[in-house]
């Protein structure tokens, strides 16, 4: 069996890279015992790397009303939409983790509607499918139904931004031909 790349363009090696990627990779490749495509692909050029990942952490790693779990649920709803294989199979794992549930990723990326999530978390898809799809139509009656599930101005702003965020980085996979780790696959099933 042929490996296949990870990525349509050159990946640099670890001990190539500056000291702070290095550091990171490998602190990730510590803690999930090996280091998702998306760091390998993304640090050849390293000033977007950081950027994305101060980003990503800001917006994936904040406490908040919106749990860690429902901001997976915005990355593989919207993900699935824009037909991004590496991070509906990413996020869904670690959606699969977070949430303690190995069918919610499935379920979540299939089609929302019909996931076992509440009342709250599909007014919250509803509106970051719109964002992703038709900002452009985005309106004060949507501000107004998620702040009837209890959304509040902040969280609204959270879940545009997850999901615009998510649009940006699932065209990069995308056209790089990002190629998901085989170990996400198995990750909490």
């Amino acid at each position: 069996m042929t490996a296949h790349p990870i990525s349509r363009f050159a990946v640099p090696e670890i001990k190539d890279l500056p000291s702070d990627i290095a550091e990171r990779i490998l602190a990730v490749q510590e803690k999930s015992g090996f280091v998702p495509n998306v760091f390998l692909v993304l640090a050849r050029r390293p000033d977007e790397f950081r950027a994305f990942f101060a980003y990503h952490d800001a917006l994936m790693d904040k406490p908040g009303d919106i749990t860690k779990a429902e901001r997976e649920m915005i990355v593989v709803a919207t993900s699935n939409a824009n037909q991004c294989q590496y991070c509906v199979v990413a996020h869904g794992a670690i959606l699969r983790i977070r949430a303690k549930n190995p069918l919610i990723a499935d379920q979540v990326a299939i089609n929302y509607r019909k996931a076992d999530i509440t009342p709250r978390q599909k007014a919250m898809l509803d509106f970051a499918m719109k964002v992703s799809a038709r900002a452009y139509d985005v309106g004060d009656d949507d501000m107004e139904t998620l702040k009837a599930h209890g959304f509040s101005e902040e969280d609204i702003w959270d879940i545009a931004a997850i999901a615009a965020f998510f649009g940006m980085s699932n065209r990069l996979a995308n056209a790089t031909s990002m190629r998901p780790n085989d170990e996400f696959y198995s990750l909490g099933r």
